[in-house]
């Protein structure tokens, strides 16, 4: 399953990366993910974080790790939980009349293979686009 879906920001660049990759203000701005913890605070390669995610009544921490960073162009954190993994690919390119951000999410494993009825499609697709909302809205202000 590939959830793939972009944001056009009318900020600057670098006060996006700054607001995306730090990880002691996403509790400001960032209603998706929650109890975000991390020895750093800031998204770093090779750097484990954990957040929580409220898909449904009942929370699920996600404990990516952070494989690759460009400053200003790419995040890509990977994780495990519940036999899917998952691979979380943030693309962030300057275009005329803003920034486009992009979120691209891979999954893979088992409990995919049940019609997405242990893992929405639509439910994943809502947070996806809820945390890239609250990003454009952060940075605009």
């Amino acid at each position: 399953m590939v959830i793939e879906e972009s944001v056009l920001i009318n900020a600057e660049l670098k006060k996006i990366w700054k607001t995306f990759t730090d990880l002691t203000c996403w509790a400001d701005w960032n209603t998706v993910a929650g109890k975000v913890a991390s020895d750093s605070g800031r998204i770093e390669e090779g750097e484990r974080f954990t957040f929580c995610l409220r898909p449904f009544s009942v929370p699920i921490v996600i404990e990516p790790k952070i494989e690759d960073v460009v400053p200003r162009e790419k995040v890509v954190w990977t994780g495990t939980k519940f036999g899917i993994f998952s691979r979380h690919e943030f693309l962030f390119q300057q275009v005329a009349n803003g920034v486009l951000v992009t979120s691209r999410e891979t999954f893979r494993g088992l409990p995919l293979l049940f019609g997405g009825v242990t893992f929405p499609e639509s439910m994943v697709r809502e947070l996806t686009v809820g945390m890239l909302k609250d990003l454009k809205k952060a940075a605009e202000q």
